[in-house]
């Protein structure tokens, strides 16, 4: 089969009698679509939903943030798709993003839609597709950015079993993506938990309704440590082998000591590394403009990995509970206001700088409060580790799941 997240496909002659490879422009009609002139008030506003590729979240798309009138519908590129149809980013920050329509919808020239035909199931063709974004997206290197042709995907191999078996398939997988959807949000509910303790216990952090002490950064923050810049391999590390961090390890605002690239001896024997250690709040000073400032605590001691240039530890006074300090450098309105002083041209990657970093302003609790929250904050993360660990294992069956379904190697249960 495809080999999902590779560059390569490997047709196995071993696939069960009644598969067949095919490629993905033989079983389904492929199509784009395109945005209307915005110097045209009335081509928008309408009732048609128009899906961008931001909103592909890898589920079914009900409604859209934009819809468009008939005359603007009919005047630009823009056209209709029926509902069960599978939408694909084709480039863009969410390149590989899926969406299944809840709706007849239209959308822009981002996104590629299929029709699936006849003998393609629509949601064995949405988990294909989740499972070989990788490979996908490697197709589309070579330009300034990845850019997933239609070309690239109608040329794109797919094995199709029976389409009884597609849907038993598709089923499986189904049950087990519910189960990870449903870990995520209750992880997210803890999120909310913190963020309403934050609110309950310190007020909005915009206008320092409560009138607690004001500093800025720099009062409190005693040393900003930045890693270093070195290329690597993308694959998993060795027991006995190093590897720098990506600034993905920190993007989620939880710590992720499996985003790295592995890198050689000789390449930093005779460098200081700043390794990752239990406690330290990790800072992303470059990034997108929705990213840059994204900030972590680790949760354990990383002797093996080592920070990137991009990546500062920062250093405090006892003044400044750890978990307040993180809870502020993650809070919306300060990342907001953090990223409007980040530097770089439209489309690049941003930067902030020291300067600009510690001149952000802090409101300081009493101390004894700041505990208080430390606290709580402290036994919520321990059950939220406990949910992100059930999360990666999970996550990790749903992964094997994958491979054994587009092999023809799942077991079904009779």
């Amino acid at each position: 089969m495809a080999q999902t997240g590779g560059d390569t496909e490997v047709r196995s002659s071993s696939l069960p009698i009644g598969w067949h490879w095919v490629t993905l422009g033989a079983v389904a009609k492929w199509g784009s679509g395109g945005t209307p002139s915005r110097s045209k008030e009335e081509y928008y506003g309408g009732d048609i939903p128009w899906i961008k590729t931001g909103e592909l979240n890898d589920s079914i798309i009900f409604d859209t943030e934009e819809k468009l009138s008939a005359i603007g519908l009919k005047n630009s590129s823009a056209k209709m798709f029926p509902a069960d149809s599978i939408a694909i980013a084709m480039y863009g920050a969410t390149i590989g993003k899926l969406g299944i329509l809840g709706v007849e919808a239209s959308c822009n020239q981002a996104c590629a839609v299929a029709i699936p035909l006849e003998n393609l199931y629509n949601m064995y063709l949405f988990y294909y597709l989740k499972a070989s974004k990788e490979g996908l997206v490697k197709r589309g290197q070579g330009g300034a950015q990845p850019n997933i042709s239609q070309e690239i995907i109608k040329s794109f191999p797919i094995p199709v079993p029976p389409i009884d078996i597609q849907k038993r398939i598709a089923s499986a997988l189904a049950e087990a993506d519910a189960l990870i959807q449903k870990r995520k949000e209750a992880i997210a509910k803890l999120d909310g938990l913190v963020e309403s303790i934050f609110y309950e216990m310190f007020g909005d952090y915009r206008f320092n309704n409560k009138s607690w002490s004001v500093c800025e950064l720099k009062d409190v923050i005693t040393d900003i440590t930045a890693g270093w810049s070195v290329g690597g391999e993308e694959r998993k590390k060795l027991p006995e082998e190093k590897a720098v961090l990506k600034i993905s390890a920190v993007t989620s605002g939880i710590f992720n000591p499996s985003a790295y690239k592995v890198v050689k001896p000789e390449n930093y024997l005779l460098k200081t590394l700043v390794h990752p250690m239990k406690g330290d709040i990790l800072f992303s000073r470059a990034n997108t403009r929705e990213l840059v400032g994204a900030t972590c605590m680790v949760d354990d001691d990383y002797d093996d990995l080592f920070l990137p240039d991009k990546l500062w530890k920062l250093k405090f006074l006892e003044n400044c509970n750890p978990y307040y300090l993180l809870s502020v450098l993650q809070n919306k309105w300060f990342r907001e206001k953090l990223s409007s002083k980040a530097t770089g041209t439209s489309g690049s990657m941003l930067n902030i700088s020291k300067e600009k970093f510690l001149e952000m302003p802090l409101y300081l609790p009493p101390r004894e409060l700041q505990d208080q929250y430390g606290d709580i904050c402290f036994a919520i993360q321990n059950q939220k580790s406990l949910m992100e660990n059930q999360l990666a294992k999970l996550e990790e069956n749903f992964q094997s799941l994958l491979h054994q379904a587009f092999t023809g190697q799942l077991q079904f249960r009779e």
